[in-house]
């Protein structure tokens, strides 16, 4: 946020070094050039981001989910990719005192550890954006696992980054890529 803001500001200030307009001095054209800089500054830095937050809703954690029977890989980019993520989706929703919640980690961890093991020793998954993100994702759920083990819900901050994560996981499927 501060280097596209730094950015922004070192274009604004290039652009009035070279006006070639007559200078005019005074404080209603120092003001007139401030607001026309500023304005500018927030409309590049401030619309990215207000878009990018409106589009994930961060659902409440629950107790209430059915425990998969499907865990394990096909060994088809696409449907375990899909299945992975599902899973990890119930699993960053679930709440303290879920019932089987151990098992459900200790099968999810196992499952995102196979699923990084099998389909990174492959250049042309290894290289699509859903496989770098699905990782991520990963890493972030598994350390969770390991330092708080698997009976603790995620916390909040956490919750929200891997729904956005999993929101660009799956765009990133139903493209292809």
């Amino acid at each position: 946020m501060r280097s596209l803001v730094l950015v922004s500001i070192l274009i604004l200030g290039s652009a009035f070094a070279f006006d070639v307009s007559p200078p005019t001095t005074g404080r209603r054209a120092f003001f007139s050039q401030v607001a026309t800089g500023v304005a500018g500054v927030s409309a590049v830095t401030l619309a990215p981001q207000a878009s990018f937050a409106a589009e994930i809703v961060v659902p409440l954690q629950s107790t209430d989910y059915e425990f998969p029977t499907d865990w394990g890989l096909t060994y088809k980019y696409d449907e375990d990719a899909t299945k992975v993520r599902n899973h990890m989706v119930v699993a960053t929703g679930l709440a303290k005192g879920a019932v089987n919640m151990e098992d459900f980690g200790k099968n999810m961890k196992k499952e995102m550890v196979d699923f990084v093991s099998y389909y990174r020793r492959f250049p042309k998954v290894a290289g699509k954006p859903s496989f770098s993100t699905l990782y991520t994702s990963i890493n972030v759920l598994a350390g969770h696992y390991t330092s708080y083990g698997f009976k603790y819900p995620l916390p909040e901050k956490r919750r929200k980054r891997l729904y956005q994560e999993y929101a660009e996981i799956e765009k990133s499927l139903r493209r292809g890529r």
